[in-house]
Parts: C-alpha cells; sequence; structure tokens
C-alpha cells in the first residue's frame, strides 16, 4: 500500500511552466500531422505504451504499436473525412512531466465543410525524456 500512496502524494507548486505545456501540445501536433498524412506508424510514434482509451465506461488498451485496424482510414474516409484540424487544445493540469489537455477537434470534409466536433481529455506524458500521448478519453 505504501507505494499506492507515494504514487498519489506526488504534488506540483501549481506554477504552469509554458515551456512545458509548448512542447507537449507539439505532441498533439506531430500526432494529428500523421493523422492528416494517413500514417498510422507516425501516429504510433507519438503515443507511449501501453497506451489508454476510455469512450463512455469502456476501456480500450493497447500494449504495442499497430493496433489500428488496418482498414482505418478507409473507414474514416467513407464518412467523408478529409481532415482533422483542432479547434482549442487548453492544459487543464500541468507538471513538469505531463499534462492533461482538454482538447476540441473537428473533423471536415475537403471542401473544409465541418462534419463532427469532438471535446475529450488527452493526457501527454514525459517518459525518458519523450513525450507521449498516453491516454486519450472521448
Amino acid at each position: 500500500m505504501s507505494s499506492f500512496l507515494s504514487f498519489v502524494s506526488k504534488t506540483s507548486d501549481g506554477a504552469v511552466d509554458r515551456d512545458v505545456v509548448e512542447e507537449a501540445s507539439s505532441c498533439l501536433d506531430r500526432f494529428t500531422e500523421a493523422f492528416n498524412s494517413l500514417d498510422l506508424a507516425g501516429m504510433d510514434a507519438q503515443l507511449h505504451f501501453p497506451h489508454v482509451m476510455l469512450s463512455e465506461s469502456e476501456t480500450l488498451l493497447w500494449d504495442a504499436p499497430d493496433q489500428h485496424p488496418s482498414d482505418f482510414f478507409q473507414r474514416l474516409q467513407s464518412t467523408g473525412w478529409a481532415s482533422t484540424h483542432y479547434e482549442s487544445k487548453a492544459p487543464v493540469l500541468v507538471s513538469q512531466n505531463k499534462v492533461h489537455f482538454l482538447v476540441t477537434y473537428t473533423r471536415r470534409s475537403n471542401t473544409g465543410e465541418e462534419l463532427s466536433r469532438h471535446i475529450n481529455l488527452w493526457i501527454v506524458v514525459k517518459k525518458n525524456g519523450i513525450w507521449g500521448i498516453s491516454l486519450r478519453s472521448y
């Protein structure tokens, strides 16, 4: 039990380090750039594993890269999707090695029409000097 108490007792002074937020935010930008380039490997390169996704009460855990279905982008394109754009990336909890973002993004058609809007919590963590997305909640 002491390891759990040590884990949850870590505190921060509450100061927001803008450089940390920018570094973590850049990871999100690289992820979406790869997403818009139809680059699954590039997307995986911006994730930390194990990688957790929460949707409603369901939890999906990926232990390693290459978990997207091979027809992922074909399915997405069948909806009219052509690109994804951030509308906002608001840091809501910041420490030196972790940033929780409230991310708002839109999926758009090739004419720029908004097809859908999503507001999610994404957690970006710095491990071994590398920023990666550890959790996405949909």
